[in-house]
């Protein structure tokens, strides 16, 4: 193969939508699989069976951006509401789906609650489960079953929580508001009172919750969040 080839196809791969499947039943996972890499856009990049494989792999996986589908039915004490918890915490660029099969809307709000940012049922047909996918890549907050409109006064809460600046704390806000005025990170440190050391700290990891490699990257995010304003030719 040769070098042209490579790359042609490392760039194909990196435009389409990571997926990584927890499921602990090899024919379904199988079957979850071949499904989702069959559909043009989407590409499974793990599937494993426990969620101590799925934090592992998620760790090693070089992507800012996945879809986590995550089935309920994990046993053991790292189930399936412990990992999205962990995933929640160590990951929060990704986006995590719960899954299930006729599930009642006490599981799919608790999912919700710890953590995940939507729920597809495993009855839906073939055609609404990719769709889903899609639309959680996108950042939309998706019930996907019978059960949606049970816990849709949740999905709306949980909307807010998908805005990207969500997941940053107050003073990394405070500090996203600063940077937004084009000054240098002596000069924001000087006017939030505190050391260098600490605003390219806390830059850094807001790149990292925003899943952004530089400020540019990161003001645009902000502005479309409605956290700050930056100018068009920026």
């Amino acid at each position: 193969m040769s070098e042209t080839t490579t790359n042609e196809d490392s760039r194909t791969s990196a435009s389409r939508l990571g997926v990584v499947v927890v499921e602990p039943f090899a024919v379904v996972r199988a079957g979850l699989v071949g499904t989702i890499d069959a559909s043009p856009g989407l590409e499974v990049l793990a599937a494993v069976a426990s969620a101590e494989e799925a934090m592992g792999i998620v760790d090693r996986l070089r992507r800012t951006r996945l879809v986590i589908l995550v089935a309920m039915g994990l046993p053991g004490e790292q189930d399936a509401y412990w990992l999205i918890r962990a995933l929640r915490e160590r990951f929060p660029g990704h986006v995590i789906l719960g899954m299930g099969a006729n599930a009642d809307p006490n599981a799919i709000s608790r999912a919700l609650f710890t953590g995940a940012d939507g729920f597809v049922d495993k009855n839906v047909e073939v055609d609404e489960f990719l769709a889903a996918l899609r639309a959680a890549g996108e950042d939309e907050v998706v019930i996907a079953g019978p059960a949606a409109a049970s816990v849709g006064t949740i999905a709306e809460g949980i909307e807010r929580r998908r805005s990207p600046t969500f997941r940053l704390t107050r003073r990394e806000r405070e500090v996203l508001v600063v940077a937004s005025e084009g000054l240098t990170a002596r000069e924001i440190a000087d006017r939030l009172g505190v050391r260098e050391r600490t605003v390219t700290t806390h830059l850094a990891r807001i790149y990292g919750k925003l899943g952004v490699g530089n400020r540019l990257a990161a003001l645009r995010l902000a502005a479309r969040s409605g956290l700050v304003s930056i100018r068009q030719d920026e």
